[in-house]
């Protein structure tokens, strides 16, 4: 390495950055801007407001709660953070509130607003007219009363537990019919959503008008006929969100399925991240509360009169497909459909089938036809988050039972799909399937699959690489590249990668994938002290990096290196991003961009132009330390140019968009003119023109 690279890359020099957790919220705003955004269609405005309370939902059970634990530890050991957790809990917390204020601001003044246009009326307990509230009453007693169970607050030492993430409203009851009943009780009452289908109740139309209300606000309504002996009713929401950061992150000896068990239990009952509470609440009614909870005013979070807007994600359509986004029908794939056989097709070269727009139909294609065919001998797959009713999981099952030989990848510590993972694990253990719970002090974040097939007396594998995982679920919503490959050099490597899954000793060597924690963040600086050096030559040198979050320090120093020896950076970056960009002397050539659509962009990629003949690595992995140093990651190469052109092409759309990119501030990057490049839609255009063209059907690669 050149000696001037070092000086820059010095790790005791400190540098511009982003706080990883301010970076984060900056992201969920990102979300936020979406539900505000007018022209996005009403419907998926509210979905989006459900996804931003989700993803911070998510945030205090985990981030926020990691911040209070580094609070709690002894000061010199707090001293060797790089951030003080309590100015940075501090700061969280105030841009949480500003995000809330803007939240509410958001569905008050657009949504509801938007609501009203559509000739849609959500409804609260104040707003229903004569023949409304008799069908509430009628609907109360018939539906929600008998899933109601009051739990009165009394002077007693009763612990109130309330679970995790469902909203409870708090009842201050007044006025007593009898004259010697308490002035006042305190009750609380579970919304029981689960129970009740959903979280909205709606009315019947009338002239065209629909009506939907909250449960919260029936139950409101009707608190008289479920506490007679009281005239008089305030009902305020709470919400708890529990610390569900699992102590076992990175550990994986003993019994690590009853480990995972044992922790899921614990979230449930999990100290509490957060109070949310409507700020309207009197103060006797939230100290009662806090008191028989046992938390203090940190816990407090302000929120609104409602809570769970994750709820959204059920809010009735009213069959308005107008306010949704105009459907785009999955596509095939121009060969691929051609093709009978998926493995048949996989001798012949090498497909790249780009998700949601291409169908996920090859992914379960493949394995439903490996374990049936009498050829294949054995099958290895790395599960990470799998669907509920998984159909890939089912393939492998039948594979096992059919007799192969099955090796499962399961990686249990996948955060809030352990439940999922342990399920399947236990019917693949079942079929008799050899299921590996992860790797030793590892997280297996990586997507493979390798079949085995006796050809004429020679074992030939074939490999499935994927950004995304194996869920038929989510290949809807998340946009991800997945390889279809029989080339050797590929192979080869996707075998040594189970065999150190299986064995754990990192003494493997690739040749051509790139693979955490043994040769990928080398490999990476590497790659990109080949473009310095051409850069100091004069030669032209430009990186392209797409990933979800940009956060390990030591790669963000290697960026800021190559951007001050003249290297072009152009980041795609959805999430986090700690990396500064546009600092004179410093970070002047680093343009960084994220989009946030319609769909949930989840393919890292990345580019680097050598000399003109560019390298191209689809990966699984960000460049956060934890993906670099404590997990199982692939990146793999594209070795045809192909498909090459077929991500440059996607890529170049998203560098261009000037409809949903924005600047790492949250800054819209649209003209003056009107928007024109939409990435997503753009992409998806493209591709329906290579199916209207059919591409070449005889076109073999570079293999």
């Amino acid at each position: 390495m050149d000696k001037d690279i070092q000086v820059q890359e010095d790790p005791q020099q400190e540098l511009p950055s982003i706080n990883r957790e301010l970076s984060w919220l900056a992201f969920n705003y990102r979300v936020l801007q979406e539900a505000e955004d007018e022209k996005v269609p009403l419907l998926e405005r509210i979905k989006f407001m459900a996804i931003f309370s989700a993803n911070l939902d998510e945030y205090f059970k985990v981030r926020v709660a990691t911040l209070k634990r580094l609070i709690k530890l002894k000061r010199k050991t707090r001293e060797k953070l790089e951030d003080d957790p309590a100015a940075v809990f501090g700061q969280v917390i105030e841009e949480v509130k500003r995000q809330q204020r803007a939240f509410g601001r958001i569905f008050r003044e657009g949504i509801l607003t938007g609501l009203h246009q559509e000739n849609i009326h959500l409804l609260t307990e104040n707003d229903l007219n004569a023949a409304q509230q008799e069908w509430v009453k009628n609907y109360f007693e018939q539906a929600l009363q008998p899933l109601l169970l009051p739990i009165t607050l009394d002077d007693t030492n009763l612990h109130l537990f309330l679970k995790d993430q469902t909203v409870y409203l708090g009842v201050k009851m007044t006025a007593p019919v009898q004259a010697d009943a308490k002035p006042e009780r305190f009750a609380m009452l579970e919304l029981p959503t689960k129970k009740h289908g959903g979280r909205f109740v709606k009315l019947p139309t009338t002239d065209g008008q629909r009506y939907v209300m909250f449960m919260d606000d029936v139950i409101r309504y009707c608190l008289p006929l479920l506490f007679p002996e009281y005239k008089d009713f305030e009902a305020h929401a709470v919400k708890v969100s529990r610390d569900a950061e699992l102590d076992i992150e990175e550990e994986v000896s003993g019994d690590l399925m009853a480990k995972i068990r044992k922790s899921l239990k614990k979230r449930e009952t999990g100290y509490p991240a957060r109070l949310l509470y409507d700020p309207e609440t009197p103060q006797e009614l939230l100290s009662i509360i806090m008191a028989h909870m046992g938390i203090t005013e940190e816990e407090l979070v302000e929120g609104s009169k409602y809570h769970n807007f994750r709820d959204f994600f059920q809010f009735p359509d009213f069959d308005l497909p107008e306010l949704k986004y105009k459907p785009q029908p999955t596509l095939v794939h121009p060969l691929l459909e051609q093709e009978p056989s998926m493995l048949a097709a996989m001798q012949k070269q090498d497909y790249l089938v780009h998700y949601p727009y291409q169908s996920f139909d090859y992914v379960l294609r493949l394995f439903n036809e490996a374990a049936e065919d009498p050829k294949v001998t054995a099958i290895s797959v790395t599960l990470y988050r799998v669907a509920e009713k998984s159909a890939v999981a089912k393939a492998l099952v039948r594979a096992a039972k059919n007799g192969k030989l099955v090796t499962v990848v399961v990686e249990l510590k996948a955060r809030f799909d352990e439940e999922s993972n342990i399920f399947w694990a236990g019917k693949l253990q079942k079929a008799g399937a050899n299921v590996i719970f992860g790797a030793q002090d590892l997280k297996v974040h990586s997507k493979l699959g390798l079949i085995t097939r006796n050809e004429h007396g020679k074992m030939v594998n074939y490999a499935y690489l994927s950004t995304g995982n194996y869920n038929e679920d989510t290949s809807t919503i998340y946009a991800d590249h997945g390889l279809f490959t029989s080339d050797k050099r590929l192979t080869k490597d996707v075998e040594q990668v189970f065999n150190f899954l299986l064995d754990g000793q990192p003494d493997k060597k690739f040749k051509h994938l790139l693979v955490a924690p043994i040769n990928m963040r080398e490999s990476f600086v590497q790659l990109i002290d080949s473009e310095i050096r051409n850069a100091k030559k004069g030669l032209p040198a430009v990186i392209i990096l797409k990933m979800n979050a940009l956060q390990d320090e030591r790669m963000i120093r290697k960026l800021y290196a190559a951007s001050q020896a003249g290297v072009k950076i152009k980041l795609l970056v959805r999430g986090i991003c700690c990396l500064v960009p546009g600092v004179e002397g410093l970070s002047d050539n680093i343009e960084v961009r994220s989009i946030v659509d319609r769909y949930l962009e989840h393919a890292r990629v990345y580019i680097f132009h050598n000399k003109g003949d560019e390298l191209y690595y689809v990966a699984s992995a960000d460049w956060m330390t934890r993906n670099l140093n404590r997990r199982v990651e692939v990146a793999f190469p594209l070795l045809q140019q192909h498909l090459k052109e077929q991500v440059r092409t996607i890529i170049d759309f998203q560098l261009a968009d000037d409809t949903k990119a924005r600047t790492v501030d949250n800054s819209y990057l649209r003209p003056d003119t009107p928007a024109h490049i939409r990435a997503q839609y753009e992409s998806y255009n493209y591709l329906r023109s290579l199916v209207s063209a059919g591409m070449n059907p005889d076109r073999k690669g570079d293999k």
